[in-house]
């Protein structure tokens, strides 16, 4: 009876081992970058409440030059939320329900996963909810989009250590970008698009610059002017002068950021070429680096005339905020 027993216990351990895989198991994520699966019924979806969810999951990206959703949306009907479909990596789920309530589950159906779900007694308590968590669940899925880009990249990285040699930084970077300018405190690194280039400058600053808050916004302006006049000249046009700088029609954005576990500064605003019709985004981060006493300026810019620029300028943010310091 005793070794029964113990064989018992033993089979009830193996048993519940093999359970707990079972319920752990769950399929790899899938979707395009920056896509989302919005499930909700088509009355709700017709009505204030789609409205509401385009207002923010479809809002304008910051800093482009043609009108582009931070997200593109593909609406679910909750019945056709079956299979593969709940395998989305970034799930909205909005339903009138005996709940009311607001927040972002993790790895339910598939994993990398997030599911924002939203639900409400009424539609205007689903619209509250919106307004409460929507900046929490999109920073969720921006999150995860930025994870799942890097990680993508790592199928074919690029093996070029200028940006490790000369500034004691790493970044997570496709093999195709490759360095076409380098100077003493300058580094530039290009790959080819299908209608134009996707290009990461990296340089340094001294500690103590934009130490003026009333004039940061102006000295990042004078910055990138000073910076395209010496390193990015333009084409040639005879008895002008050409380079990038800011596009002084369009006031830059700002937002306060980490990166490398350094605070930095994101600014979002758009580029061209002085005396020259040439234009596109750019995102650019100021580290402060105190430990090197410096600032560390990495900025990406996209050259695609009439073609969309979100997504490339999302992997060149993803490349960015892989940075990792000596």
């Amino acid at each position: 009876m005793k070794k029964l027993g113990v064989f018992i216990f033993l089979f009830a351990i193996i048993l519940s081992c093999k359970e707990g895989k079972k319920q752990t198991y769950l399929p790899d994520s899938i979707g395009g970058i920056n896509t989302i699966a919005v499930v909700v019924d088509n009355q709700l979806w017709q009505g204030k409440v789609g409205d509401k969810i385009r207002e923010y999951f479809a809002a304008s990206a910051v800093g482009l030059t043609l009108d582009e959703p931070i997200f593109t949306i593909n609406h679910v009907p909750p019945a056709v939320f079956t299979g593969t479909i709940r395998n989305m990596r970034a799930v909205l789920f909005v339903e009138k329900d005996t709940l009311n309530i607001g927040h972002v589950k993790t790895d339910l159906y598939a994993s990398p996963q997030k599911i924002g779900v939203i639900k409400g007694h009424t539609e205007d308590e689903i619209i509250a909810n919106l307004d409460a968590k929507a900046q929490e669940i999109i920073a969720a899925f921006k999150a995860l989009e930025i994870t799942e880009a890097q990680k993508r990249f790592k199928g074919s990285l690029s093996k070029e250590t200028v940006l490790k040699d000369k500034f004691g930084v790493s970044l997570t970077m496709p093999a195709a970008f490759k360095v076409v300018k380098q100077e003493d405190n300058f580094v530039w690194m290009e790959t080819q698009i299908p209608k134009g280039t996707m290009n990461v400058i990296a340089y340094e600053l001294p500690e103590s610059s934009f130490s003026n808050d009333s004039t940061f916004v102006a000295d990042i302006v004078r910055l990138r002017d000073s910076i395209g006049s010496v390193y990015i000249p333009g084409p040639d046009v005879p008895g002008k002068i050409t380079h990038m700088r800011g596009d002084p029609a369009f006031a830059p954005h700002v937002f306060a950021t980490e990166l490398g576990a350094k605070k930095a500064v994101e600014v979002r605003g758009i580029w061209d070429i002085k005396n020259f019709p040439m234009a596109g985004p750019f995102v650019s981060y100021i580290i402060n680096d105190k430990e090197n006493g410096r600032k560390l300026v990495l900025e990406g810019f996209t050259f695609a005339p009439s073609a969309n620029k979100r997504d490339y300028m999302f992997e060149l943010e993803a490349i960015i905020r892989s940075a990792k310091f000596d």
